[in-house]
């Protein structure tokens, strides 16, 4: 399992300038793969407008990309050649993502697939998440609807 910021702040290191633990928005990892090594960076835009309008930060990214004979290279933000591209999305990079992350990734993707994996704040819930914790409430449980679910769900609302 991705675990990027509860193991950098429990193992006491340094959290990054910028980011405090005691205002961080909620923080997710996204994992989208592509079969056949076919990324074409069409993702990247979408990216650079979530920050730039401030939805949600870019924390750490990577490019993870399996061969067919099984070799795996993996392609972070401090990287020359690819760097100049992900850079496009954000020039942060906490380096929230460990190896062990990266190695969990690679070993999940079939070969000649690749994947880009992201992890940001959620900076448009962070002032819930403050009132959350100022008022001791407690999230107990956040579950996200598959967007295929969402949709029949919709649908059915048409035919009432």
């Amino acid at each position: 399992m991705i675990h990027p910021i509860w193991c950098f702040v429990e193992g006491g290191l340094l959290v990054p300038s910028g980011l405090q633990a005691d205002t961080v928005g909620p923080v997710d990892v996204a994992v989208i793969a592509f079969e056949g090594n076919r990324f074409d960076g069409q993702v990247v835009p979408a990216l650079r407008e979530l920050q730039h309008k401030e939805t949600v930060r870019i924390l750490d990214l990577a490019f993870v990309s399996k061969a067919s004979d099984s070799s795996v290279t993996v392609v972070e933000l401090t990287d020359p050649g690819v760097a100049e591209t992900l850079r496009q999305v954000t020039d942060a990079q906490f380096d929230l993502l460990s190896d062990e992350d990266l190695r969990t990734v690679s070993d999940s993707l079939a070969n000649s697939s690749s994947a880009l994996v992201v992890a940001w704040e959620n900076t448009w819930a962070a002032r819930l998440a403050a009132a959350v914790r100022g008022s001791e409430g407690e999230l107990v449980l956040l579950e996200r609807v598959p967007r295929e679910e969402a949709g029949a769900a919709i649908a059915s609302l048409d035919g009432n």
